[in-house]
């Protein structure tokens, strides 16, 4: 009975593996996005937290397309940054990246995110500009991909880059002044 239950088990386990590795093979799109509470923060007073670090502390530029609207509670940028493939003979070769940042306050709270990545993909046209995505199919048919990794380099070092400007705005935010001090208020001394 144990064989039997066994074989099944097995036989049910490798009809579904096509469909997983199926899966497996789009990858998903890279994008990091929160949702704040802030009860009571106001809507004006985080949207003109969030303009100051988009105005003064984003450290992705040359940053365009700069959109702020007070009375939405909107503020949108798109940054570039650099990432790093590998050629045949394994030197590091530069590609540009942009990507979108786009915050959305209301009295209760803010959402941002940092997405919709696009690639330069030669230096030589930086008016050519296409999808990650797009991109990182490119790098998969490559016949060096195997040899490369461009495609999973690329992939890690957006990734990392979504993060990291994610993580900078939310501590601005989370530092932000209460009755002249910044942070964390202490406790009575």
């Amino acid at each position: 009975m144990k064989k039997v239950l066994l074989g099944l088990l097995m036989s049910g386990m490798l009809a579904l593996a096509p469909e997983v590795q199926a899966q497996t093979d789009a990858p998903a799109p890279i994008e990091y996005s929160e949702r704040v509470p802030a009860d009571g923060a106001g809507k004006t007073a985080l949207y003109h937290r969030a303009l100051d670090w988009t105005q003064n502390k984003f450290a992705y530029g040359p940053k365009s397309g700069m959109k702020a609207e007070e009375g939405a509670g909107t503020v949108r940028v798109t940054g570039t940054s650099k990432v790093k493939r590998v050629d045949n003979k394994g030197k590091d070769q530069e590609v540009t990246i942009l990507f979108d940042f786009v915050f959305r306050a209301n009295d209760n709270g803010y959402e941002y995110s940092v997405g919709s990545f696009r690639v330069v993909p030669d230096p030589k046209q930086p008016s050519q500009i296409i999808t990650f995505d797009e991109y990182r199919t490119e790098l998969r048919a490559d016949k060096n991909n195997e040899k490369t990794h461009n495609e999973r380099r690329l992939t890690a070092q957006t990734s990392s880059l979504a993060s990291e400007a994610a993580m900078s705005f939310r501590s601005y935010m989370n530092s932000t002044p209460a009755e002249g001090h910044v942070g964390v208020a202490g406790g009575e001394h």
